[in-house]
């Protein structure tokens, strides 16, 4: 008697072809996988070359403190006496603010002068007047600016009267 080995043959026929694809399909899994990860990697390659080179020291520009009138009632007059030095990441950031101090000063000044008493005496107050310089300082003051980095406010004389 002969033997049907065509249901055999079929079964492996069929693994062979499961097996075959899963191969295909790991395969094709991995190059896309290597080839998205050299993408983000290339990426952020230029990135880093774009970023400006940071000191790895800090720099500190010193802005001289001024007084202005803060906004309130109409009877009382109250003042704001502010001492700032910013916290900078590399020379050409602090050479372009010392060069273009007297435009820095003009825009604190602008920004101190509608703050109210009473937001000032919070310490929620202080931090949003901290983000209100750094994003008043992250305008551009010249055509040939290089980019900023301004890494902290710190507040040397606060006093409101």
């Amino acid at each position: 008697m002969a033997e049907d080995t065509s249901g055999k043959n079929r079964g492996l026929f069929w693994v062979a072809i499961v097996g075959v694809s899963l191969i295909t399909i790991l395969v094709g899994l991995n190059i896309y996988l290597l080839l998205r990860d050299n993408a983000d990697t290339a990426s952020v390659a230029v990135e880093q070359q774009d970023a400006p080179d940071r000191s790895d020291n800090p720099i500190f520009v010193r802005i001289d403190p001024f007084t202005v009138n803060l906004q309130g009632d109409q009877l009382a007059n109250r003042l704001l006496y502010v001492g700032i030095s910013l916290q900078v990441g590399n020379d050409e950031t602090r050479d372009f603010l010392l060069e273009h101090m007297p435009q820095v000063r003009s825009r604190l000044l602008i920004l101190h002068s509608v703050q109210s008493p009473a937001g000032l005496a919070t310490l929620e107050g202080k931090e949003n007047l901290v983000q209100g310089i750094l994003n008043t300082l992250s305008e551009p003051m010249s055509n040939k600016q290089p980019q900023l980095l301004i890494d902290d406010v710190l507040f040397t004389e606060f006093i409101v009267q």
